[in-house]
């Protein structure tokens, strides 16, 4: 049997992480995969979560199977933070995934119960997982552009008809960092309503662009406008709970009735994917989102992660422009949240890994939460080497080491 598998495709992030772990470089800069780090380097464990599992620990509660939602403490918890009125949780439901990524396959596994082979629209370019998600449940993905100008997004999605789903990052957009204007968001839900397409929202950065509230406003209006919205929920990001993989998908309908439904088709399809998903982390969050103090503290946290992210991007912008290089800075400006697009060729990003050890990925993403703030000027100067460096000729290695690994083409 096993003879008959050809070589699949492998994971374009943790195969150029592995790449990074192979470079001998002691240099080398690791701006590959999505994850906070303070000015020491590390991820840390947020000062409320630490609190609130010192809590549980104490509470010594069962470890009993929680049910096919999950953790329904964490289920309201997450339904107030998301929504923020009781008009709006009134007319919604949710059940805990595991991880946002799971929110993402329950909702489309939802949505071709609902009409098989249904169309979704993703942004291009969208996030890596965002398509083979998608297709693995059986829906047709068709792309709309992004990064070009909100007009762009706005004409690719005229075309988007009634009973398509329109896959929307809420905040923080995820290679681009660049967000639509309020404006923009405005016509998407007029839209949605003309032409009667379902918004179906990915929320894995709210907190890191412009604060909660903000980064929640657009997902909220869409609320408040249509009739049906999904909406996939991460808390790996704003909670530091990367590893405890804690999610929760979230569907607005018209009516209770409906609600019922579509809570039981989640649970089927949570039965057969995973059966149950795991507790801790939920607890965690339900635990901080319940106790005032603790929810405070999370808050100031939160905004001091923000605000060192956009301190990085600041000081790299700067750099940048010092250096000679205005239009790469132009372009990290006007983005936000975790990520930011340098407008580099993938020619470009492999040179700069041979040469500087600077490791995003061959599109352009950087993660700009993850430097230290003294790496800053290493980081602009590879940049800025890049660009006056020639190209690579072909076979060429642009002086990547020889142990460094083979190279993704992602």
């Amino acid at each position: 049997m096993l003879e008959l598998l050809s070589a699949p495709p492998v994971d374009p992030l943790w195969d150029l992480s592995a790449e990074f772990a192979a470079d001998p470089r002691p240099e080398r800069l690791d701006l590959v995969l999505g994850v906070y780090r303070d000015h020491t380097g590390a991820t840390p464990v947020m000062a409320a979560v630490k609190e609130a599992e010192i809590r549980l620990a104490d509470r010594a509660v069962s470890k009993e199977y929680r049910g096919l939602s999950g953790n329904t403490a964490f289920n309201r918890a997450m339904l107030s933070m998301v929504l923020g009125t009781d008009a709006r949780t009134a007319r919604a439901t949710a059940v805990q995934t595991v991880a946002g990524t799971g929110a993402l396959r329950l909702l489309a596994d939802l949505v071709r119960q609902t009409r098989p082979g249904t169309t979704v629209w993703i942004s291009d370019p969208a996030y890596v997982n965002h398509r083979p998600i998608l297709e693995g449940a059986g829906l047709t993905v068709r792309t709309y552009g992004y990064g070009g100008g909100d007009d762009v997004m706005l004409e690719d999605l005229r075309a988007a008809r009634r009973g398509d789903v329109v896959l929307l990052q809420g905040c923080c957009h995820n290679p681009t960092g660049a967000d639509p204007a309020a404006e923009t968001w405005e016509a998407l839900a007029g839209l949605a309503e003309a032409n009667g397409w379902v918004p179906f929202v990915d929320l894995a950065y709210h907190g890191l662009g412009d604060g909660l509230d903000a980064d929640l406003w657009a997902t909220r209006m869409l609320a408040d406008r249509l009739p049906e919205v999904l909406i996939a929920v991460s808390c790996s990001k704003n909670f530091g709970l990367y590893s405890d993989r804690t999610g929760c998908a979230i569907v607005l309908g018209p009516s209770r009735q409906t609600l019922r439904h579509v809570e039981t088709a989640l649970q089927n399809a949570a039965r057969v994917l995973y059966s149950m998903p795991p507790d801790h982390g939920a607890a965690v969050v339900a635990t901080v989102l319940e106790d005032a103090g603790l929810r405070a503290t999370w808050r100031a946290e939160l905004d001091a992660m923000r605000g060192r992210i956009a301190a990085n991007r600041a000081d790299l912008v700067a750099h940048l422009e010092a250096l000679g290089c205005p239009d790469v800075a132009a372009s990290l400006r006007r983005q936000k949240g975790m990520f930011s697009m340098l407008p580099l060729t993938p020619e470009q990003m492999r040179r700069m890994r041979g040469q500087s050890g600077v490791y995003g990925t061959n599109a352009g993403r950087i993660n700009i939460a993850g430097v230290c703030a003294h790496r800053i000027p290493f980081l602009a100067q590879a940049v800025a080497a890049t660009l006056d460096s020639p190209a690579t000729p072909p076979g060429g290695t642009a002086g990547l080491p020889a142990t460094a690994g083979p190279r993704t083409a992602w």
